[in-house]
């Protein structure tokens, strides 16, 4: 079940941090050193595969290696902060009541001002959310000028509240779904205290994550972002701007020209330019503010879309690699959270190599002994334990099955960042929709139908090998990653129905059988002597 607190305690063993990341190196030098090789293009895309995986192992334990980082907090700070509500079309029940609890916040100091990008939108409801500040007494900034989307609209805030004369020293950017505590202030502000902190970023918790399987996996995801990582990253000052639900310097903010109005990932990019110009970061390891998680799969994909393509440009358009001003350990986290991306190419290599051996008989390497598996079955049982036991046991299949079964999506963020396509800025649905998305996971399906088919024709070929069967176990994990994916992609009733069958036929099957002839039009009592 979803928790508040659980995903952010974890603490795990440095030995076995250490026994993991060993492993690791040892399955890679024997997996490269050992073996024959088979095919040899082959070969060379698998190991560059298993320096990815390897690469990514080792990344996050030295991000995780300490998890418990304090900063110094000064609980008597209250300078002025400006809260800005960023609106663009939202339905106005959902944003009156982050409004309300933005105005009721605890904290002596504070103007609460909705941003109003439902003009420039052309969302019909933009004058109902004017009306909406009037009536509870806070601001309303309305954009007529189009341009930079989010971005765009905050950097409207700022000049707007500057030229009124009432530009505070601190702002907070909460969206329109993200309902904070009456303590959010109070929790976060006295960071500050450091003269050269630039921003302060809290979780991103979903209060509506139990509602289906797109909410639990959207959250399940999440809590390994939030929890371990997130903390780890204290330790370098490279807390992840996330763009809502935190606490932005005013002069940290204008000494970078304002929020990034070039990438769909504003916020992130925003914090690299922060970071680059020495401010310092902090994630506050507490549960402070509550959203909406995205309730269909559609808006599920595009969400995941806008932060791979967003992570993506920092490499491809602002040169990450090439950057200065980051400290290395700060530059390790940035490439870190960018490679991330990658893995959508490397799930489709790790899929399509059973494939290639099913209809062309070719292999990477070629193995006629134990040591591989000797070797594999520690490392992966170690890689699992890491994940548990750092994200205090929240780790789970779900979040593993959604994270690689969107391989589809960082496919084509990673080709639209190579390539420079331009990308619109597209808010996330607050409400679910309605609908057959089963299309978006049409190369699932077409995975699954290559594996059937190419299983029989490898049986053909050559019989039940020890090779057919490897390969078809391989297909068997990866098409068990595919299926939840590819369930909550259909719609829910849909989705009931088949589960219902799949329950009756394994537990129940003479129901099932009942049931089926029932819809065929056959008497039940035809089936009786």
């Amino acid at each position: 079940m979803p928790s508040k607190t659980e995903f952010l305690i974890g603490s795990p063993r440095r030995l076995l941090l250490f026994c993991s990341l060993v492993m690791g190196f040892v399955y890679l030098i024997i997996l490269t050193f050992y073996f024959p090789h088979g095919t040899e293009w082959l070969f060379w895309l698998l190991i560059a595969g298993e320096i990815f995986h390897t690469w990514q192992a080792a990344i996050y334990i030295h991000t995780v290696w300490r998890l418990d980082y304090r900063a110094t907090f000064d609980a008597s700070l209250a300078p002025w902060v400006d809260v800005f509500i960023t609106v663009a079309g939202e339905p106005v029940d959902i944003v009156e009541a982050t409004a309300v609890a933005a105005r009721d916040m605890e904290y002596p100091n504070h103007r609460v001002y909705i941003l109003n990008d439902g003009l420039v939108a052309k969302r019909d409801n933009w004058r109902d959310v004017v009306d909406l500040a009037r009536r509870l007494g806070i601001g309303c900034i309305t954009r007529t000028v189009p341009g930079g989307a989010k971005a765009g609209n905050i950097n409207n805030a700022l000049a707007e509240t500057a030229r009124q004369g009432f530009a505070s020293p601190y702002i907070v950017v909460f969206d329109a779904d993200h309902i904070p505590h009456t303590d959010f202030l109070k929790k976060t502000v006295g960071y500050f205290v450091d003269p050269k902190m630039g921003f302060v970023q809290t979780p991103q918790y979903y209060k509506n994550s139990n509602n289906n399987a797109v909410t639990i996996s959207s959250w399940e995801q999440q809590e390994l972002f939030f929890g371990p990582i997130c903390r780890g990253r204290n330790r370098f000052s490279c807390a992840t701007m996330c763009g809502t639900n935190m606490v932005i310097s005013r002069r940290a903010l204008g000494e970078v020209g304002g929020m990034c109005t070039e990438s769909i990932a504003e916020d992130f990019a925003t914090g690299m330019f922060m970071h680059e110009k020495g401010w310092k970061s902090l994630y506050v390891p507490e549960v402070l503010a509550e959203g909406l998680a995205p309730e269909d799969f559609l808006s599920y994909t595009k969400q995941q879309f806008r932060w791979a393509r967003g992570g993506l440009d920092v490499l491809f358009r602002y040169g990450l690699l090439f950057r200065r001003g980051l400290s290395f350990k700060q530059k390790l986290q940035y490439i870190s959270a960018v490679s991330y991306f990658f893995s959508g190419a490397v799930v489709v290599l790790d899929i399509c190599l059973p494939l290639i051996f099913f209809y062309f008989g070719l292999v990477p390497v070629r193995i006629n002994t134990m040591l591989l598996a000797l070797v594999f079955i520690p490392y992966m049982f170690l890689t699992i334990a890491v994940l548990t036991e750092t994200s205090n046991e929240r780790f789970s299949f779900r979040a593993l099955s959604f994270s690689m079964s969107s391989f589809t999506i960082h496919i084509q963020a990673l080709w639209s960042a190579m390539t420079g396509q331009k990308v619109g800025f597209s808010v996330t649905e607050k409400k679910g929709l309605r609908g057959n998305f089963i299309k978006l996971t049409a190369p699932h399906i077409i995975y699954i139908v290559l594996v059937i088919v190419g299983v029989a024709v490898a049986i053909f070929r050559e019989g039940v090998s020890a090779s057919v069967i490897n390969n078809a176990a391989w297909c068997v994990f990866n098409i068990g990653m595919f299926i939840p994916y590819i369930l909550a992609s259909a719609p829910e009733s849909a989705v009931k129905r088949y589960m219902s069958r799949v329950y009756l036929m394994i537990f129940q099957p003479e129901k099932a059988i009942a049931a089926k002839l029932k819809v065929a039009g056959t008497p039940e009592s035809a089936t009786h002597g």
